[in-house]
């Protein structure tokens, strides 16, 4: 409601000031339709950009502070040079004065917006105060590794508010991932599409706060992929979010933090303790000779002593331990009538 009804005051205050530039008499006369044409071109105008507000749903407060900032210390070190340079436009012509100071005005106004749009990472810019903040926003960022993007999983856990700190996306993750979708594997390339996607319907939502690093750092030089997220994570105080157990090690290895996808998932599954009761329909048989293998609703695989013989039947299974890895979980079970005394 308080939008609407500044777009109206907006829309009500342009059409007033048409209404005056019409009856000031300062339009030209001829032809006879210009003040018409004047009014007209104002009042679309002001609908043009209302619709450009409403269609630009997603506005960045770092980058409006930093246009905003940027242009304002543009027009002083325009000002601040124009008085310099007044001394050796003394006697110039004052039309000559005028557009020395709008080049100034333009060329300072572009170099600062440019440059704190550029650096906004590192610094923090927020109306109607300054927050020097070096390299953090907020929370502790999270930056994606490709591996978790392609897992999909993680724009379930976003949604569902479990991650609290921006969640940033390097370019070269991005790119890494362009080249898994152009891949000439099809496998390949139908994981990196699935990224793609997924990494879209983050980039749409409201509720995610996901931004681009373009980075470049001196370190990166000659480095793969992993190595560099690390470095971007130190760099940005951040942590790693990924399903890669070899970019796990290297990322604790350089003091990085890593929340790893299978470990939350895990966590979240049910818990099991030796003695409880499960269904389970057995699907294949296990490496030992007696045993069966099924999977739970959660997809927890389940070995089950003495079902070697019921594959393609649903049994009844008491769990006797549950192993527990980075690379997911394993129940350990004994069918219902099996026999005793056999080692698992």
């Amino acid at each position: 409601m308080p939008l609407f009804v500044l777009r109206i005051l907006f829309v009500g205050v342009v059409v007033g000031l048409g209404v005056v530039l019409v009856n000031s008499g300062e339009l030209p006369k001829s032809p006879d339709w210009t003040p018409f044409a004047v009014f007209a071109g104002l009042v679309v105008m002001s609908l043009a950009v209302i619709a450009l507000d409403v269609r630009l749903k997603r506005k960045r407060l770092d980058v409006i502070s930093s246009v905003y900032f940027g242009l304002v210390v543009g027009l002083f070190l325009a000002y601040v040079v124009g008085l310099a340079l007044n001394p050796l436009l003394i006697n110039r012509d004052p039309q000559v004065k005028l557009w020395v100071q709008s080049v100034l005005s333009a060329l300072l106004s572009y170099a600062c917006i440019s440059l704190l749009l550029q650096t906004r990472s590192d610094f923090r810019f927020i109306i109607p105060y300054v927050e020097f903040a070096k390299q953090v926003k907020g929370s502790q960022p999270y930056l994606l590794d490709t591996s978790a993007v392609i897992d999909g999983r993680i724009a379930d856990l976003i949604a569902a508010g479990l991650f609290d700190g921006r969640i940033v996306m390097p370019r070269f993750v991005i790119n890494e991932l362009q080249a898994v979708a152009d891949s000439g594997d099809k496998a390949k390339r139908g994981r990196g599409r699935r990224g793609l996607d997924i990494l879209n319907r983050l980039r749409a939502s409201n509720d995610v706060d996901l931004s681009i690093d373009e980075q470049e750092l001196p370190e990166f030089a000659g480095q793969p992929v992993d190595m560099k997220l690390v470095l971007l994570a130190k760099q940005l105080r951040g942590k790693v979010v990924t399903t890669d157990y070899n970019l796990n090690k290297v990322a604790k290895l350089h003091g990085v933090g890593v929340l790893n996808v299978n470990d939350l998932a895990n966590a979240l599954k049910p818990a099991y303790t030796a003695g409880d009761v499960l269904e389970v329909r057995i699907v294949k048989p296990g490496e030992e000779p007696r045993q069966g293998v099924g999977y739970l609703d959660d997809g927890t695989m389940i070995v089950v002593e003495g079902a070697r013989e019921q594959i393609g039947e649903t049994v009844r299974v008491t769990v006797s331990s549950v192993l527990q890895t980075s690379a997911g979980r394993m129940v350990f079970g004994r069918a219902s009538g099996a026999a005793e005394g056999v080692k698992l």
